[in-house]
């Protein structure tokens, strides 16, 4: 950064010279001419050393010109690198509390686009400025020196272009702020339609979807238009301004050459100079807008960048080492905002004792599922692991100790393998076609032309909602995590397989803590301990057996699952 300032200033300096050496040059010419030397070899020699000197110089400018174009670009890419570094690595620890509220589109608008914007400042405006102040700072010193009254008065632009200078960055900053903001937005909406693009063939929606597209679009581009015009505005005032300045050395200075107080070439310089100038009061309004953008865009990159993180460990915090796998849940509370989730929750699930949750949708029962990695954390109670506190211990460590299998489990783009080998990179062939097994994804895999080397596609779009599940156990198996959680984790595969599954399970669960939360009852038969949730909190608990003959709402749901309607209606 220093270096690429330092070049830029000397690059200013060394653009100064060329006008005093042009100037210098008329000098002579007159000279030689008033001295009535007209000799075309002693006029040619010196049109000739003054052409040398100035080639020269522009040559040394052009290097020096180069080496703060490259450092500059070089140090934006840096930056930029750095932000989108940063940013990503912010959002890997925000909390899923944050991800709830904040739209995809509108993090993604601010990861790329707004980062972009802060990169073209560092190479357009912030390296620049010092170019430009230093070409206006040499450019006023050696016009001062040549006549003061005159520098003066050709320089009295200077204070009317700060001025404007301000005025337009104020209007360009709301300006940007609304058009990264409408970004975020546009960002948005494109996510949603690719995402949902099934959705929207489905319903013949292409129409709504590309008029609400077109809203968003056509607000992008008033407000980009809206910013071009302050910018013109500005620009052509500040080059009136500059003609101005340059009709007043026309007249003062040519009054002033007639009466010898200066010389013809003094006053070529001083048309050189302002010439000079104006490249840079041009630069000045580019600056302006990238300064304008960079302050906006900068402002909601460092916004989530500043954001506290609700989920993180505590200072001096140590991992935790399970032991005996005992899961506790002491009357936790827990709400999404203001809406309440649990309500004083109690169980307990240890080695080989395996816990089963069921309730009807809206019950609580993935909330159970989140709060064990801490995903969030509980309003109020405690969760324990072994006896520990899981928010005294780091959270990575929870995450490893806890093996989660998602409803709707999310696949990568990529192969099989490597979705199953997410959580243990390094696994050997032998563990992956054994988790596979275990899952019964394996005779499907390797019936496939690619075996495990398929590309699933996005978000696993080659595969059934089955066979997604089935991936997703198999990737939370390998990982051998001592607490096991599946949240209705087989709700899209056939009886029979998810029979095959969950014994499949039983056998290699032995030594594990384990919770099952399904819709599907008889998954569920096996548990030690079955758990009823309605609207966040348990009503009843008890075995299979225990809870068929209760005759509550675990009867009823098992008497509706086995097809008994005559039940139901008594």
């Amino acid at each position: 950064m220093l270096t690429a300032c330092f070049f830029a200033s000397i690059t200013a300096a060394i653009s100064v010279l060329i006008p005093k050496f042009l100037g210098q040059g008329v000098d002579e010419a007159f000279t030689l001419v008033n001295q009535g030397n007209y000799e075309s070899d002693e006029i040619r020699s010196m049109l000739l050393n003054t052409a040398g000197i100035v080639l020269l110089v522009a040559a040394l400018r052009g290097g020096t010109g180069f080496v703060y174009m490259f450092l500059g670009e070089t140090l934006s890419q840096r930056v930029a690198n750095r932000l989108r570094m940063l940013f990503f690595d912010k959002l890997q620890v925000l909390s899923f509390s944050f991800h709830d509220r904040v739209h995809t589109g509108q993090l993604m608008s601010r990861g790329l686009s707004d980062i972009e914007g802060v990169r073209m400042f560092v190479q357009q405006g912030f390296v620049q400025v010092f170019r430009v102040f230093f070409t206006v700072a040499c450019a006023a010193v050696f016009m001062v020196l040549i006549d003061w009254q005159l520098a003066l008065m050709s320089l009295i632009f200077v204070p009317f272009m700060t001025y404007n200078s301000a005025r337009l960055r104020l209007q360009l900053r709301s300006v940007w702020l609304k058009i990264q903001d409408a970004l975020g937005e546009l960002t948005t909406t494109m996510q949603e339609n690719l995402a949902g693009v099934r959705v929207v063939r489905s319903f013949s929606a292409q129409k709504y979807e590309e008029q609400k597209f077109d809203v968003t679009a056509r607000e992008v581009v008033e407000l980009r238009m809206d910013a071009a015009r302050s910018q013109a505005r500005r620009g052509g005032a500040i080059s009136f301004t500059f003609i101005a300045a340059w009709a007043i050395v026309i007249w003062f200075g040519g009054q002033k050459a007639i009466d010898g107080n200066i010389t013809i070439g003094e006053l070529t310089q001083f048309f050189f100079y302002l010439s000079l100038l104006r490249m840079p009061v041009r630069m000045l309004i580019g600056i302006i807008n990238a300064t304008a953008r960079a302050t906006s865009a900068g402002g909601r990159v460092f916004e989530v960048l500043d954001i506290p993180s609700e989920i993180r460990s505590k200072e001096g915090s140590k991992p935790i080492e399970v032991t005996d796998g005992v899961l506790r849940f002491e009357n936790v509370s827990f709400s999404y905002g203001d809406v309440k989730a649990l309500k004083d929750v109690s169980f307990e699930a240890r080695k080989d004792h395996t816990i089963g949750i069921v309730g009807a949708p809206g019950s609580g029962k993935s909330s159970v599922a989140n709060l064990v990695p801490r995903f969030y954390d509980p309003d109020q109670g405690t969760i324990t692991i072994d006896g520990i506190d899981v928010r005294d211990v780091k959270v990575s460590s929870i995450r490893d100790a806890v093996g989660l299998v998602e409803q709707d489990p999310f696949l990568f783009d990529g192969s099989i393998r490597d979705n199953i080998r997410y959580g243990e990179v390094n696994a050997s062939e032998e563990k992956v076609i054994a988790a596979a097994t275990i899952a019964q994804i394996h005779e499907f895999i390797d019936g496939l032309p690619e075996g495990y080397d398929a590309e699933l596609g996005e978000r696993g779009v080659g595969l059934s909602g089955g066979q997604r599940q089935r991936v997703a156990i198999a990737r939370t198996l390998l990982t051998n995590s001592p607490i096991l959680i599946f949240d209705d984790s087989t709700s899209s595969v056939d009886a029979g397989t998810d029979a095959r599954i969950r014994l499949a399970l039983k056998e290699l669960t032995k030594g594990q803590t384990t919770v099952i939360i399904a819709h599907r009852l008889s998954s569920l038969k096996h548990a030690e301990e079955i758990l009823v949730l309605d609207s966040g909190e348990v009503i009843e608990r008890g075995t299979h057996d225990e809870l068929v003959q209760l005759g509550g709402r675990y009867s009823e749901l098992w008497d509706l699952q086995r097809g008994d309607l005559g039940t139901v209606e008594e």
